[in-house]
């Protein structure tokens, strides 16, 4: 068991026969009463997210998830597949469960399958991806990193917001949990 103030971002717990992973958790001290927990919660099985209030003491059951190294495949219909990097098992998962995550994924990209007992219930990504510029405005000639910024479509179909001086085709670190544009990509435009 685990107390609600000690619940943080990316946990996940079982509750009224539901697997909830945790996507924000913050203290929140109202003018009158007690401190509460605000949260951003996920139902890893129904896909649904709920914002709750708990009892910093109100406690759940801490769900164990397992990982395995697992390689995007490709996308078939209305499922991803994924390959098991030990044993080169496949396995499907619908892209309705992963539809944030499709945002940062290539063809070919390493990612983590997240079980629960032999259930499959997501993937995690790594911290940054690198994506192409599909789709943005032209260069600002003469701008800075610290000007307003432009909208860019990424090859994934992912919109972030990039420095004004970002041109298409050139390749960028995303940060996947914030979906925000970190930096160019050295390894792959010093070659251009």
């Amino acid at each position: 068991m685990i107390e609600a103030i000690n619940l943080k971002a990316g946990m996940t717990f079982e509750q009224n026969g539901k697997l909830i992973k945790v996507l924000a958790s913050e203290h929140h001290k109202p003018g009158k009463g007690n401190t509460v927990m605000r949260m951003k919660l996920y139902d890893l099985r129904s896909g649904s997210t709920v914002e709750k209030t708990m009892r910093p003491e109100e406690k759940v059951e801490q769900a164990i998830v397992d990982t395995k190294d697992a390689q995007y495949l490709y996308t078939q219909g209305d499922v991803a597949v994924f390959m098991d990097m030990e044993t080169y098992e496949q396995y499907e998962i619908p892209t309705a469960t992963i539809q944030n995550e499709m945002k940062f994924m290539l063809e070919n990209m390493n990612v983590k399958i997240d079980y629960f007992n032999s259930e499959v219930i997501g993937i995690t990504l790594p911290n940054t991806v690198q994506l192409k510029v599909a789709e943005t405005e032209p260069s600002i000639k003469g701008a800075t990193v610290a000007g307003s910024g432009k909208s860019a479509t990424m090859e994934t179909g992912l919109v972030v917001t990039v420095p004004d001086f970002i041109k298409e085709g050139e390749v960028l670190d995303i940060n996947t949990q914030k979906g925000t544009y970190q930096s160019r990509a050295s390894k792959y435009n010093d070659e251009n």
